[in-house]
C-alpha cells in the first residue's frame, strides 16, 4: 500500500538520476580521470587535451539548439533516450581511436548526446514539480553527476592500473555500455508530463497564477532581459567550472607529483561531496531564494579556484577539492529551478535551451583557453586564478537579478 502512495514524480526524478549519471557523469565528467593516460597513449599536447573538451561543448550547443524543436516533435522521453544512445554508442567508439582528430570527433559526437537528453530532462522538472519543491527535486537528480565522479574516479584509475597504458581504452567501453543500459531505462520509466498517467505535479500549487510564471503573454520584452541575465551567469559558471574539472586531475599528476590512482581517489572526494551540493543548494534557493543561493554560490567557487591557484601548500589544494565538491552543482541545480519559475512548465525546456547555450559557449571556451595558458605558462595556475575573477564577477551579476513577482 505503501508504494502506492510514491507520487510518479519520484520516479521521475530517480530516473533523471541515472540519466544524469550517464549523459554528463559519464559522459563529460569522466574526460578529466581519462586525460593523463589517454594524451600519453595519443602523444597529445596541453592544447590538443583542452580541445577535445572543446569539441565536445561544440556538439552540445548545437543539440541545444535543435533541443526545443526535438521535444516538440518527438517528446522529452524519446529525446533523452535518443541522446543516451549517442552518448553510450559515441563514447565506445573512443576507445578505438588512435589519433586526436579521431577523438575530437567521437567527443563531438557524445557532445550532441548529452544536450539531447540533459535539456529535455531539466525541462520535466517544471512539469513533474511546483516551484514549492522544483529546486530541491532538480537538486537530488543532479547529483547523479556526482556519483559518476566517485565511479570514474575510483574505476578508470583502477582499469588503467590493471590493463596498462591503454587502460583509458577499456574506460570508454565500458561506460559507454554503461549509457546505453541506462538509455533503456530511461526509454521505459520516463513520462514527458504527470497527465499521462492522470497526476497532477507534486507540491502545493501557487495560490494564484503570476505574470511571471506566463511571462510570455504579460511582458515578453522583461522575459528576455531576464534570460539574458540568466545566461550571462551561467555562462561565467560554464567557462569556469569547465576548467576544473577537465584539468585538476591532470595538474594534479603533472604538476603536484601525484599519483594517477591517488588523483583519482581525490576526484572520487569531490564526486562524494557533490553529492550534497545538489540538495543543498536546491532547498537553500527554495528556502531563501534562487538570487541569494547564486551569489553563495560563486562567493564558493572564487574560494575554491583561489586555492587551486595557490602553489604553497598541498593544503590549498585539498581546500578547493572539499569547496568545490560542495558547490559544484549548485548552478545547474538552481537555473533548472529558476527557468521554471520564471517562464512557467510549458517554456521551460524552451528557456533552460536557451540559457544553456550561453553555458555551452562558456565551456567551448574554457578548456581551450586553460589549455592554451598552461602552453604558455607551463602550468594551470593562470587559469585558475582567471576562473576565480570570473566567478567574483558572476556574483556581482547576480546580486542584480530580479526576483519572479
Amino acid at each position: 500500500m505503501g508504494v502506492k502512495q510514491i507520487h510518479y514524480s519520484w520516479v521521475i526524478c530517480l530516473t533523471g538520476i541515472v540519466v544524469l549519471f550517464s549523459c554528463l557523469g559519464l559522459g563529460r565528467f569522466s574526460l578529466g580521470v581519462l586525460l593523463p593516460s589517454m594524451s600519453s597513449s595519443l602523444q597529445l599536447n596541453y592544447s590538443q587535451m583542452g580541445l577535445i573538451g572543446t569539441g565536445n561543448f561544440i556538439g552540445y550547443i548545437l543539440s541545444v539548439l535543435a533541443a526545443g524543436r526535438t521535444v516538440d516533435l518527438l517528446g522529452a522521453r524519446k529525446t533523452i533516450t535518443m541522446g543516451l544512445v549517442l552518448v553510450g554508442s559515441s563514447m565506445m567508439a573512443i576507445s578505438w581511436a588512435s589519433t586526436f582528430i579521431a577523438a575530437f570527433a567521437l567527443y563531438f559526437v557524445t557532445g550532441i548526446g548529452s544536450g539531447l537528453a540533459n535539456v529535455p530532462l531539466m525541462g520535466l522538472v517544471s512539469h513533474w514539480f511546483t516551484s514549492e519543491t522544483r529546486g530541491r527535486a532538480a537538486g537530488i537528480m543532479i547529483s547523479g553527476n556526482g556519483m559518476a565522479i566517485i565511479f570514474s574516479g575510483l574505476f578508470i584509475p583502477w582499469i588503467v592500473m590493471t590493463c596498462g597504458s591503454e587502460g583509458w581504452r577499456t574506460g570508454w567501453l565500458t561506460i559507454g555500455a554503461i549509457s546505453l543500459v541506462v538509455s533503456l531505462i530511461a526509454g521505459l520509466l520516463l513520462r514527458n508530463r504527470p497527465s499521462e498517467v492522470g497526476l497532477a505535479p507534486l507540491g502545493k500549487p501557487p495560490p494564484e497564477q503570476s505574470c511571471q510564471a506566463e511571462v510570455n503573454d504579460c511582458n515578453p520584452s522583461d522575459a528576455r532581459r531576464t534570460m539574458i541575465h540568466l545566461g550571462v551567469i551561467y555562462l561565467l559558471f560554464g567557462v569556469t567550472y569547465v576548467v576544473y574539472v577537465t584539468f585538476i586531475v591532470t595538474a594534479m599528476v603533472n604538476e603536484r607529483n601525484f599519483g594517477e590512482g591517488a588523483a583519482g581517489r581525490f576526484w572520487a572526494i569531490v564526486g562524494a561531496l557533490s553529492l550534497f551540493s545538489g540538495p543543498l543548494f536546491g532547498w537553500l534557493s527554495d528556502k531563501f531564494s534562487r538570487k541569494t543561493a547564486i551569489i553563495a554560490a560563486f562567493a564558493s567557487y572564487t574560494v575554491a579556484y583561489a586555492f587551486a591557484a595557490i602553489y604553497l601548500s598541498d593544503y590549498f589544494l585539498y581546500a578547493s577539492i572539499v569547496i568545490f565538491g560542495l558547490v559544484v552543482w549548485s548552478i545547474p541545480t538552481i537555473m533548472s529551478a529558476a527557468v521554471g519559475d520564471y517562464m512557467g512548465p510549458e517554456q521551460a525546456v524552451k528557456a533552460f535551451g536557451f540559457i544553456t547555450l550561453f553555458f555551452g559557449a562558456g565551456q567551448i571556451a574554457g578548456p581551450a583557453l586553460a589549455g592554451w595558458l598552461a602552453d604558455v605558462s607551463g602550468n594551470f595556475n593562470m587559469g585558475f586564478w582567471l576562473c576565480s575573477l570570473l566567478t567574483a564577477c558572476a556574483g556581482a551579476i547576480a546580486y542584480f537579478l530580479k526576483k519572479p513577482e
